[in-house]
């Protein structure tokens, strides 16, 4: 499992990378690297996904200029991998962008 404080220490612009589909996502949304470890920061982990490869990642809300913030994300060997960052919508989350609303 990954930890909010492992994640955090490892949140510099040295050590974080930004896959191909991130950098995508990031241009189409406007999201600046600013915006991602601004949320990192004073985020919490809201799901694990202990499963995906080549590391576990997790999902992380957060806020930037007090807007909501989701980044997914991994860490290997002090190497944080931004996999993908998105503003959540309640279409989707309940109040507060923690949990998903259920689809029926």
């Amino acid at each position: 499992m990954l930890n909010i404080n492992d994640i955090k220490l490892a949140c510099t612009a040295d050590t974080t990378v930004f896959t191909n589909h991130a950098r995508e996502r990031m241009r189409e949304r406007n999201i600046r690297y600013v915006d991602i470890a601004s949320s990192i920061a004073d985020g919490v982990i809201i799901e694990q996904y202990e499963d995906d490869k080549p590391y576990p990642s997790c999902l992380i809300l957060g806020y930037s200029e007090k807007k909501p913030l989701h980044v997914v994300l991994s860490l290997d060997r002090g190497i944080l991998w931004v996999i993908t960052t998105y503003t959540p919508t309640l279409a989707k989350w309940e109040e507060g962008y923690k949990i998903r609303k259920v689809v029926s």
